[in-house]
């Protein structure tokens, strides 16, 4: 396919109707030829090191930063400044630590939706949709080295809000890179192969789809496995900072290693990320039409009002709102007992971090294996993280009842990393495979922020549930009941009602029916 072929659609968009036949570019007469829902133009074809400055930027934000050190260096201070109490003045009342925490989770969860909401809606739109993406992980390198003045107990309230913006930071970039991928994808060369197969007969639709499926498969599993390995050679040089700064001499130097650590990481960070803003090609998104904020807000109405139509993607939205509430709360949860255990110790954390990633890379690694030589629909493989989950949820609640088993041991911190890594890791890289299962093409961001939306407002539910759980009984592992009984639900519930296969069909009609709406629209226009 010629890149200046009038007949060629914008990239990712779909043909008037693509099980059937297309209008012709020089003559517009109909043909026979079977369309491929995606159309290619040679100068926005991804490329290898396109690709691979994709992954070099995860590399940097593998979370060290403003995920996993940012709030241990908060709950270290915060448990520094209660004092034997445990308790602080937080919101109104004194609160638990481990309250805190969750509270300060849902604050900052909730600040999120707002930011999805307004960036979410217009980013399909144009091809200014990569800095949004630079502008966010400035604002999260600033936090990161904003780490560096604090790192005493009477700053824990600067902590706090470092601790909120930056969760904000590296969660909306984390976001609206993940949201690129299933473009990248469909841009490469052996799916413009598949595409020309398809429109010479060679291939069924259904093989079309399952090669696209696969292809984003591989581009979000191997992003997921760089990552894990970039992530242990930067924990290793981590340890080495740990015994320079020598932290385990006195409380004030753990402190001060833990504000040089985040530190070290965002500066990782920004120098991986450079590659990716320059290499991203700016690959145009949807015409607007019209004034790009209008057209945004009319996108997100639209999608709000007519998502019932997706009734596919609806369901996988309710399933994913209920357990990513139950993971990310199950995580914030085990987090901070793992914390108490290890007594924040950064060196020691460390250690356990290196055995999380390297577990993670193994998992992911093999569950990619398994999928691409059995040819495992992404569904398939999302099941089994999701009975990884339900079984994380079971080993903490029985913890609520006995002192043997269930979070209360260093060794189960150490087993904790491991089963973490190798079971329920592959959801960050598999939960975000299912979302572009059921997104229309060319709704990508859109979707991707709607997704996130909700993905927040789950984890700014669970948390307060969570956290008013804790308050309650006194017992850190009692939200361990809440958090199995969510789990199984949601399972069950994605199990039997999530259908990818009609997701697919519901999209064409999707599409289809914004098409004719807008031709509607223009020929209004034109009278």
């Amino acid at each position: 396919m010629a890149s200046n072929d009038p007949g060629l659609a914008p990239f990712t968009a779909t043909a008037e109707d693509p099980t059937k036949g297309a209008i012709d570019g020089s003559t517009g007469a109909e043909t026979d030829r079977p369309v491929a829902p995606d159309q290619f133009d040679e100068k926005f074809e991804a490329t290898k090191w396109e690709i691979w400055a994709y992954y070099a930027y995860y590399i940097g934000n593998n979370g060290l930063t403003l995920f996993n050190f940012a709030p241990t260096a908060f709950q270290n201070l915060l448990y520094q400044a209660a004092g034997d109490s445990e308790t602080l003045y937080f919101a109104g009342r004194n609160r638990k630590i481990d309250s805190i925490v969750l509270l300060s989770n849902g604050i900052s969860f909730a600040i999120q939706i707002a930011v999805f909401l307004v960036i979410g809606s217009f980013a399909d739109f144009g091809s200014w949709r990569p800095n949004i993406l630079i502008v966010l992980s400035i604002i999260a390198y600033a936090i990161g080295f904003g780490w560096l003045g604090v790192h005493t107990e009477e700053k824990w309230r600067i902590g706090l809000g470092l601790y909120i913006v930056g969760l904000i930071a590296y969660q909306t970039t984390l976001t609206f890179w993940t949201a690129a991928f299933p473009g990248l994808a469909r841009n490469t060369p052996a799916l413009r192969e598949k595409a020309e197969q398809y429109a010479e007969g060679m291939i069924t639709r259904e093989e079309y789809d399952f090669a696209d499926s696969m292809k984003r498969n591989e581009l979000s599993n191997t992003a997921f496995y760089i990552q894990s390995l970039g992530e242990i050679v930067i924990l290793a040089v981590i340890v080495g900072i740990m015994f320079g700064l020598n932290v385990n001499a006195s409380t004030a130097n753990n402190n001060w290693g833990l504000s040089a650590l985040i530190a070290f990481a965002t500066g990782v960070w920004i120098l991986l990320s450079l590659p990716w803003f320059i290499m991203e090609k700016r690959r145009p998104g949807q015409d607007p039409g019209t004034n790009i904020v209008l057209a945004g807000c009319k996108q997100l109405w639209v999608a709000i009002t007519q998502v019932w139509k997706l009734k596919q993607s609806l369901f996988y939205l309710i399933g994913y709102f209920l357990l990513g509430d139950s993971l990310n709360t199950t995580v914030t949860v085990i987090g901070t007992l793992q914390n108490s255990i290890v007594t924040y110790n950064s060196l020691e954390l460390t250690y356990l971090l290196i055995v999380g990633i390297t577990a993670q890379a193994v998992g992911i690694y093999s569950f990619w294996s398994v999928q691409r030589r059995y040819g495992l629909p992404t569904k398939t493989m999302f099941n089994v993280v999701a009975v990884g989950i339900i079984l994380l949820d079971g080993w903490g609640m029985i913890g609520i009842w006995s002192q043997r088993f269930g979070f209360h041991h260093v060794w189960e911190v150490w087993a904790y990393q491991a089963f973490y890594g190798l079971f329920v890791c592959p959801w960050y890289s598999y939960s975000q495979t299912m979302i572009s299962e059921v997104t229309p093409r060319g709704k990508e961001f859109l979707f991707f922020s709607l997704f996130s939306i909700i993905g927040k407002t789950s984890a700014f539910i669970g948390p307060l549930v969570s956290s008013a759980i804790i308050d309650d009984t006194g017992n850190n592992s009692t939200p361990f009941y809440f958090l199995f009984s969510l789990s199984l639900v949601s399972f069950i519930f994605l199990l039997f009602f999530v259908d990818v296969k009609k997701s697919r069909k519901e999209q064409e009609a999707f599409l289809e029916e914004e098409s004719i709406r807008r031709k509607e629209v223009g020929n209004k226009a034109n009278v």
